[in-house]
Protein backbone atom coordinates (compact mmCIF):
# COMPACT_ATOMS: atom_id res chain seq x y z
CA UNK A 1 0.00 0.00 0.00
CA UNK A 2 0.91 3.56 -0.35
CA UNK A 3 2.69 5.16 2.61
CA UNK A 4 1.81 8.71 3.57
CA UNK A 5 -1.78 8.45 3.65
CA UNK A 6 -3.75 6.30 6.39
CA UNK A 7 -7.08 7.36 4.85
CA UNK A 8 -6.61 6.72 1.05
CA UNK A 9 -4.73 3.41 0.46
CA UNK A 10 -3.82 2.31 -3.37
CA UNK A 11 -0.85 0.39 -4.25
CA UNK A 12 0.68 1.74 -7.52
CA UNK A 13 0.61 -0.99 -9.84
CA UNK A 14 3.36 -1.23 -12.27
CA UNK A 15 4.97 2.07 -10.84
CA UNK A 16 8.22 1.03 -12.08
CA UNK A 17 7.50 0.39 -15.21
CA UNK A 18 4.94 2.90 -15.90
CA UNK A 19 7.31 6.07 -15.01
CA UNK A 20 10.25 4.61 -17.40
CA UNK A 21 7.77 4.23 -20.09
CA UNK A 22 6.45 7.67 -19.72
CA UNK A 23 10.43 8.92 -20.07
CA UNK A 24 10.03 12.20 -17.90
CA UNK A 25 11.93 15.06 -19.13
CA UNK A 26 12.68 17.61 -16.03
CA UNK A 27 10.98 20.37 -17.69
CA UNK A 28 7.88 18.73 -18.93
CA UNK A 29 4.88 19.12 -18.68
CA UNK A 30 2.74 15.99 -17.72
CA UNK A 31 -1.45 14.87 -16.58
CA UNK A 32 -2.28 11.93 -14.54
CA UNK A 33 -5.67 11.35 -15.48
CA UNK A 34 -6.58 9.34 -12.74
CA UNK A 35 -4.74 10.58 -9.55
CA UNK A 36 -5.74 8.51 -6.69
CA UNK A 37 -3.76 8.76 -3.75
CA UNK A 38 -0.88 10.46 -5.73
CA UNK A 39 1.37 7.44 -6.09
CA UNK A 40 2.09 7.81 -9.88
CA UNK A 41 1.78 11.28 -9.83
CA UNK A 42 4.24 11.74 -6.70
CA UNK A 43 6.90 9.62 -8.88
CA UNK A 44 6.70 11.87 -11.71
CA UNK A 45 7.04 15.28 -9.53
CA UNK A 46 10.07 13.53 -8.21
CA UNK A 47 11.74 14.01 -11.47
CA UNK A 48 10.49 17.65 -12.25
CA UNK A 49 12.88 20.34 -12.18
CA UNK A 50 11.06 23.17 -14.11
CA UNK A 51 8.08 21.09 -15.29
CA UNK A 52 4.64 20.64 -14.05
CA UNK A 53 1.96 18.05 -13.48
CA UNK A 54 -1.31 18.75 -13.43
CA UNK A 55 -3.53 16.11 -11.56
CA UNK A 56 -7.30 15.02 -12.56
CA UNK A 57 -9.45 12.47 -9.89
CA UNK A 58 -13.20 12.59 -9.63
CA UNK A 59 -13.49 11.08 -6.28
CA UNK A 60 -12.97 13.73 -3.55
CA UNK A 61 -11.31 11.69 -0.81
CA UNK A 62 -8.53 10.64 -3.77
CA UNK A 63 -8.40 14.13 -4.43
CA UNK A 64 -7.75 15.23 -0.85
CA UNK A 65 -5.50 12.37 -0.37
CA UNK A 66 -3.25 13.09 -3.36
CA UNK A 67 -2.84 17.02 -2.49
CA UNK A 68 -1.80 15.99 0.95
CA UNK A 69 1.02 13.88 -0.71
CA UNK A 70 2.06 15.98 -3.64
CA UNK A 71 2.19 19.40 -1.01
CA UNK A 72 5.72 19.39 -0.98
CA UNK A 73 6.38 19.63 -4.57
CA UNK A 74 4.21 23.29 -4.07
CA UNK A 75 3.65 25.02 -7.70
CA UNK A 76 5.22 21.93 -9.70
CA UNK A 77 1.58 20.25 -9.18
CA UNK A 78 -2.22 21.17 -9.84
CA UNK A 79 -4.46 18.86 -8.76
CA UNK A 80 -8.33 19.21 -10.01
CA UNK A 81 -11.43 17.29 -9.48
CA UNK A 82 -12.71 16.25 -12.57
CA UNK A 83 -12.73 12.84 -15.23
CA UNK A 84 -10.03 12.59 -17.05
CA UNK A 85 -12.81 12.66 -19.96
CA UNK A 86 -12.69 16.91 -19.47
CA UNK A 87 -8.76 17.03 -19.42
CA UNK A 88 -8.13 19.22 -22.42
CA UNK A 89 -10.82 21.55 -21.54
CA UNK A 90 -9.35 21.76 -17.92
CA UNK A 91 -5.88 22.11 -19.14
CA UNK A 92 -6.83 24.63 -22.04
CA UNK A 93 -8.43 26.78 -18.91
CA UNK A 94 -5.16 26.81 -17.43
CA UNK A 95 -3.21 27.87 -20.21
CA UNK A 96 -1.93 24.52 -21.88
CA UNK A 97 -2.93 23.25 -25.18
CA UNK A 98 -0.08 20.15 -25.33
CA UNK A 99 2.26 17.82 -22.71
CA UNK A 100 4.49 15.65 -22.91
CA UNK A 101 2.79 12.73 -21.18
CA UNK A 102 -0.41 11.43 -19.79
CA UNK A 103 -0.99 8.64 -17.53
CA UNK A 104 -3.88 6.24 -16.94
CA UNK A 105 -4.46 3.88 -13.75
CA UNK A 106 -7.92 2.65 -14.89
CA UNK A 107 -8.69 0.58 -11.65
CA UNK A 108 -10.35 1.18 -8.55
CA UNK A 109 -8.23 2.19 -6.03
CA UNK A 110 -7.71 -0.61 -3.05
CA UNK A 111 -8.92 1.96 -0.72
CA UNK A 112 -12.54 2.20 -2.52
CA UNK A 113 -12.64 -1.63 -2.69
CA UNK A 114 -11.87 -1.78 0.86
CA UNK A 115 -14.15 0.93 2.35
CA UNK A 116 -17.13 -1.07 2.46
CA UNK A 117 -19.95 1.51 2.65
CA UNK A 118 -18.86 3.06 -0.65
CA UNK A 119 -20.44 -0.43 -1.85
CA UNK A 120 -17.85 -1.42 -4.45
CA UNK A 121 -17.23 -4.60 -2.95
CA UNK A 122 -19.51 -8.05 -2.64
CA UNK A 123 -17.42 -8.39 0.52
CA UNK A 124 -18.85 -5.53 2.65
CA UNK A 125 -23.14 -5.57 3.95
CA UNK A 126 -23.26 -1.77 2.50
CA UNK A 127 -26.15 0.19 0.37
CA UNK A 128 -25.71 -0.07 -3.46
CA UNK A 129 -23.50 2.81 -4.21
CA UNK A 130 -19.99 2.11 -6.51
CA UNK A 131 -19.51 5.78 -7.68
CA UNK A 132 -16.04 6.72 -7.75
CA UNK A 133 -17.32 10.58 -7.84
CA UNK A 134 -20.44 11.15 -5.28
CA UNK A 135 -21.54 14.10 -7.29
CA UNK A 136 -23.47 12.35 -9.84
CA UNK A 137 -27.12 10.88 -9.80
CA UNK A 138 -26.81 7.58 -11.11
CA UNK A 139 -25.99 4.79 -8.54
CA UNK A 140 -26.07 0.99 -8.44
CA UNK A 141 -29.20 1.09 -6.70
CA UNK A 142 -30.68 2.66 -9.29
CA UNK A 143 -28.91 0.23 -11.87
CA UNK A 144 -30.13 -2.72 -9.74
CA UNK A 145 -33.79 -1.58 -9.52
CA UNK A 146 -34.61 0.66 -12.43
CA UNK A 147 -33.24 -0.99 -15.68
CA UNK A 148 -35.39 -3.89 -17.72
CA UNK A 149 -34.54 -7.09 -17.35
CA UNK A 150 -33.24 -6.96 -20.73
CA UNK A 151 -30.94 -3.83 -20.16
CA UNK A 152 -29.66 -5.90 -17.01
CA UNK A 153 -29.07 -8.83 -18.94
CA UNK A 154 -27.19 -6.79 -21.28
CA UNK A 155 -24.85 -5.16 -18.87
CA UNK A 156 -23.76 -8.18 -16.49
CA UNK A 157 -23.15 -10.14 -20.44
CA UNK A 158 -21.19 -7.51 -21.90
CA UNK A 159 -19.47 -5.30 -19.20
CA UNK A 160 -19.23 -8.68 -16.67
CA UNK A 161 -18.79 -11.59 -19.49
CA UNK A 162 -21.14 -13.27 -16.92
CA UNK A 163 -22.36 -17.03 -18.83
CA UNK A 164 -25.20 -16.29 -16.12
CA UNK A 165 -25.86 -13.09 -17.25
CA UNK A 166 -29.92 -14.29 -17.81
CA UNK A 167 -30.41 -16.05 -14.77
CA UNK A 168 -29.12 -12.89 -12.77
CA UNK A 169 -31.08 -10.38 -14.75
CA UNK A 170 -34.34 -12.36 -14.23
CA UNK A 171 -33.67 -13.14 -10.56
CA UNK A 172 -33.20 -9.40 -9.87
CA UNK A 173 -36.38 -8.49 -11.67
CA UNK A 174 -37.97 -11.27 -9.72
CA UNK A 175 -36.75 -10.17 -6.25
CA UNK A 176 -37.00 -6.28 -6.97
CA UNK A 177 -41.08 -6.72 -7.62
CA UNK A 178 -41.68 -7.58 -3.82
CA UNK A 179 -39.24 -5.08 -2.22
CA UNK A 180 -36.04 -2.56 -3.66
CA UNK A 181 -32.54 -4.37 -3.58
CA UNK A 182 -30.83 -1.88 -1.66
CA UNK A 183 -27.85 -4.03 -0.49
CA UNK A 184 -24.86 -5.24 -1.55
CA UNK A 185 -25.12 -8.88 0.87
CA UNK A 186 -29.12 -8.38 -0.55
CA UNK A 187 -27.30 -8.56 -4.13
CA UNK A 188 -25.22 -11.30 -3.18
CA UNK A 189 -27.58 -13.56 -2.03
CA UNK A 190 -29.53 -12.76 -5.60
CA UNK A 191 -26.28 -13.86 -7.72
CA UNK A 192 -25.37 -16.52 -5.63
CA UNK A 193 -29.28 -18.04 -6.26
CA UNK A 194 -29.17 -17.17 -9.60
CA UNK A 195 -25.89 -19.58 -10.68
CA UNK A 196 -26.12 -23.11 -10.08
CA UNK A 197 -24.63 -24.76 -6.85
CA UNK A 198 -21.27 -26.97 -9.15
CA UNK A 199 -19.92 -22.95 -10.71
CA UNK A 200 -19.89 -21.76 -6.91
CA UNK A 201 -16.71 -22.49 -6.61
CA UNK A 202 -15.29 -20.75 -9.53
CA UNK A 203 -14.02 -17.31 -7.75
CA UNK A 204 -16.90 -15.27 -5.95
CA UNK A 205 -20.53 -15.65 -7.54
CA UNK A 206 -20.39 -11.71 -7.37
CA UNK A 207 -17.02 -10.99 -8.90
CA UNK A 208 -18.61 -10.61 -12.93
CA UNK A 209 -21.72 -9.09 -12.09
CA UNK A 210 -20.83 -6.39 -9.11
CA UNK A 211 -17.83 -5.26 -12.34
CA UNK A 212 -20.43 -5.17 -14.78
CA UNK A 213 -22.76 -2.73 -12.07
CA UNK A 214 -20.07 -0.63 -11.61
CA UNK A 215 -18.64 -0.19 -15.33
CA UNK A 216 -21.92 0.53 -16.42
CA UNK A 217 -22.69 2.83 -13.14
CA UNK A 218 -19.30 5.03 -13.76
CA UNK A 219 -19.88 4.77 -17.54
CA UNK A 220 -16.53 3.62 -17.71
CA UNK A 221 -15.90 2.21 -20.97
CA UNK A 222 -17.60 5.00 -22.65
CA UNK A 223 -15.36 7.38 -21.02
CA UNK A 224 -12.15 5.44 -22.07
CA UNK A 225 -13.31 4.84 -25.89
CA UNK A 226 -14.10 8.36 -26.57
CA UNK A 227 -11.43 10.11 -25.00
CA UNK A 228 -8.60 8.08 -26.57
CA UNK A 229 -8.09 10.14 -29.59
CA UNK A 230 -8.16 13.42 -28.04
CA UNK A 231 -5.72 12.41 -25.26
CA UNK A 232 -3.23 10.96 -28.30
CA UNK A 233 -3.51 14.43 -30.14
CA UNK A 234 -3.06 16.57 -26.68
CA UNK A 235 0.83 14.97 -26.72
CA UNK A 236 3.52 17.21 -27.76
CA UNK A 237 5.84 15.43 -30.31
CA UNK A 238 7.46 12.23 -29.29
CA UNK A 239 5.16 12.65 -26.14
CA UNK A 240 3.59 9.58 -24.57
CA UNK A 241 0.51 8.22 -23.27
CA UNK A 242 0.73 5.09 -20.65
CA UNK A 243 -2.36 3.26 -19.60
CA UNK A 244 -2.96 0.62 -16.98
CA UNK A 245 -6.12 -1.54 -17.78
CA UNK A 246 -7.48 -4.30 -15.18
CA UNK A 247 -9.97 -6.27 -17.64
CA UNK A 248 -10.03 -7.42 -21.10
CA UNK A 249 -12.70 -5.18 -21.80
CA UNK A 250 -10.62 -1.96 -21.25
CA UNK A 251 -7.38 -3.52 -22.96
CA UNK A 252 -9.35 -4.39 -25.94
CA UNK A 253 -10.25 -0.53 -26.17
CA UNK A 254 -6.87 0.66 -25.61
CA UNK A 255 -5.31 -1.94 -28.18
CA UNK A 256 -7.52 -0.99 -30.77
CA UNK A 257 -7.43 2.76 -30.77
CA UNK A 258 -3.80 2.36 -30.14
CA UNK A 259 -3.40 0.20 -33.33
CA UNK A 260 -5.83 2.64 -35.15
CA UNK A 261 -3.45 5.71 -34.24
CA UNK A 262 -0.86 4.35 -35.56
CA UNK A 263 -2.19 2.70 -38.81
CA UNK A 264 -5.33 4.48 -39.92
CA UNK A 265 -5.20 4.53 -43.56
CA UNK A 266 -8.48 2.57 -44.66
CA UNK A 267 -7.91 2.24 -48.07
CA UNK A 268 -8.49 -1.53 -49.49
CA UNK A 269 -5.62 -3.50 -49.31
CA UNK A 270 -4.86 -3.88 -52.52
CA UNK A 271 -4.31 0.33 -53.30
CA UNK A 272 -1.16 0.71 -54.63
CA UNK A 273 -0.90 4.15 -52.72
CA UNK A 274 -2.82 5.08 -49.96
CA UNK A 275 -5.68 7.52 -50.70
CA UNK A 276 -7.94 8.11 -48.18
CA UNK A 277 -5.62 10.88 -46.20
CA UNK A 278 -5.14 9.20 -42.90
CA UNK A 279 -1.85 9.69 -41.56
CA UNK A 280 -0.34 7.82 -38.94
CA UNK A 281 0.02 9.54 -35.37
CA UNK A 282 2.57 7.84 -33.98
CA UNK A 283 3.70 4.39 -32.93
CA UNK A 284 2.55 1.68 -30.13
CA UNK A 285 5.35 0.89 -28.37
CA UNK A 286 4.52 -1.68 -26.85
CA UNK A 287 3.29 -4.54 -28.99
CA UNK A 288 2.51 -6.76 -26.20
CA UNK A 289 1.42 -5.42 -22.94
CA UNK A 290 3.38 -5.06 -19.94
CA UNK A 291 2.15 -7.42 -16.72
CA UNK A 292 3.84 -7.47 -13.23
CA UNK A 293 6.49 -8.92 -12.50
CA UNK A 294 6.70 -12.02 -9.95
CA UNK A 295 7.81 -9.45 -7.03
CA UNK A 296 5.03 -7.06 -7.44
CA UNK A 297 2.23 -10.27 -8.05
CA UNK A 298 3.59 -10.94 -4.45
CA UNK A 299 3.56 -8.16 -2.82
CA UNK A 300 -0.18 -7.16 -4.27
CA UNK A 301 -2.17 -9.87 -5.35
CA UNK A 302 -4.77 -7.37 -7.06
CA UNK A 303 -1.95 -6.18 -9.71
CA UNK A 304 -2.64 -9.64 -11.49
CA UNK A 305 -4.87 -8.51 -14.32
CA UNK A 306 -2.83 -5.46 -15.25
CA UNK A 307 -1.73 -4.30 -18.33
CA UNK A 308 0.74 -1.58 -19.52
CA UNK A 309 0.48 -0.29 -22.87
CA UNK A 310 2.25 2.97 -23.91
CA UNK A 311 1.83 5.23 -27.43
CA UNK A 312 4.25 7.54 -28.42
CA UNK A 313 3.25 10.95 -30.76
CA UNK A 314 4.82 10.90 -34.06
CA UNK A 315 8.38 13.20 -33.86
CA UNK A 316 7.95 16.20 -36.01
Amino acid sequence: MEKGNSEFRHYSVLLKETIEGLRIKPEGIYADGTLGGGGHAFQVCSRLTTGHLYGTDQDEDAINAATQRLAGFGDRVTVIRDNYRNLKSVLNVRGVEKVDGILLDLGVSSWQFDKGERGFSYRYDAPLDMRMDCRQALSAREVVNSYSENELYRIIRDYGEERFAKNIARNIVRTRAVKPVETTFELNEIIRDAIPARMRREGHPSKRTFQAIRIECNGELEVLENSLDELIDMLNPGGRLCIITFHSLEDRIVKTAFRRNETPCVCPPDFPVCVCGKVSKGTVVTKKPILPGEEELAENSRSKSAKLRIFQKTME
